[in-house]
């Protein structure tokens, strides 16, 4: 048994025993609900940002009538603004409507952005029960950890979704500077994306998650060591208190993972690579010396591995740059996905069948 948290505007969440999947799934989960009960509510998303904006494109929040909510579009006063005009039936009523925030001085003021940052947000009302087959299918994708693309019109409203192979980055189509909705639509792909599973909450994983996340993977960290996992500084990162092993099956049994063991402690690094190296993740590594690797190999044919199976394991991980610090090895380490990554890709686009791997 684990407990698995997001860390995002608080910072005690692994301290709440709180159950979360990505966020994506919890707003649209949460969305869903309020619709089976007839709640009038609204499912908001980032479509662009300019300059320093708080949060990315695809970011989502749901609200209804009551003021609930969940997600976030910026963590600050944004959501009261927009909480306050749908309270007060200002917008998106009958059709979405597509607001932008920070485009004035005034804005960038009292909605406390960064210097000339600015949000567009597009808000649709989801008040009828003829949304729902949509949202199931979108929800029992994204328990499966596949990919579903949903297509707004945002002049009419109309919704559709269908299944996609891999993750593509949200596109909005139509000139944002026009009031006239007319030939707006946005295309938003959910699932998985990259995600780097991290084993260990030490000072390497501290610094791939940050460079991991400016790469657009997913971050998640597991570590059996609680004190570990509440001292934890980086944002936006999901948080597992517990040994990997389990986590792993669960969370990273897909071709869109990778999976690292950083520990140094082969009581946690060896729980987590047993069960990695039989899952269909496209990256397992290990952190250490080659002296350290020789003897982890060792250990994982005791524990019943075939050499296959361990012939997948990247250790030491990383490409040999000579790095020393934790930065540096983050580096290594990310430099060697993405060399890896691309060069399946290459050899996806020049093959002739369809059961290689895609990157």
């Amino acid at each position: 048994m684990y407990v698995t948290t997001v860390r995002a505007e608080t910072r005690n969440n692994a301290e709440m025993g709180l159950t979360m999947k990505n966020a994506d799934t919890e707003v649209l989960n949460q969305l869903t609900r309020w619709v089976e009960e007839g709640i009038m509510s609204w499912l908001c998303t980032v479509v662009k940002t300019w300059g320093s904006s708080p949060r990315p494109v695809g970011s989502l929040l749901c609200c209804n009538k009551d003021g609930l909510v969940s997600g976030s579009l910026s963590g600050g006063c944004i959501e009261e603004d927009l909480l306050e005009r749908l309270k007060n039936k200002q917008l998106a009523l009958e059709k979405p409507e597509l607001l932008i925030y920070g485009a004035t001085e005034e804005d960038v003021e009292r909605f406390q952005l960064p210097c000339g940052g600015q949000l567009h947000v597009v808000i649709e009302p989801v008040s009828t029960k003829t949304h729902l087959p949509e949202l199931y299918r979108i929800i029992s994708c994204l328990q499966l950890r596949e990919c579903i693309e949903r297509t707004v019109d945002i002049d009419t409203g109309e919704m559709r979704v269908q299944e996609k192979e891999r993750f593509q980055h949200l596109i909005f189509s139509g000139d944002f500077e026009t009031t006239d909705n007319e030939g707006k639509v946005m295309t938003q792909t959910y699932g998985p994306r990259y995600q780097l599973f991290l084993i260990g909450a030490g000072q390497v994983s501290m610094y791939l998650a940050q460079f991991a996340q400016a790469l657009n993977y997913h971050v998640v960290v597991c570590d059996p060591r609680e004190e570990m996992i509440k001292q934890w500084p980086v944002e936006g990162v999901q948080l597992i208190v517990g040994m990997p092993d389990d986590a792993v099956k669960e969370n990273a049994n897909d071709h869109f993972s990778a999976i690292i063991a950083l520990t140094h402690d082969p009581r946690i690094d060896d729980m987590g690579l047993m069960e990695a190296l039989k899952t269909e993740a496209f990256f397992i590594g290990a952190m250490g010396s080659v002296r350290t690797s020789l003897k982890r190999r060792e250990r994982l044919e005791l524990l019943e591995l075939s050499k296959k199976q361990i012939s997948r394991l990247h250790a030491p991980v990383g490409l040999p740059i000579g790095s020393k610090t934790p930065a540096e090895i983050a580096v290594a380490i990310l430099a060697q996905l993405t060399a890896l990554r691309s060069a399946k890709k290459e050899e996806v686009e020049s093959a002739d069948f369809r059961d290689v791997i895609t990157f």
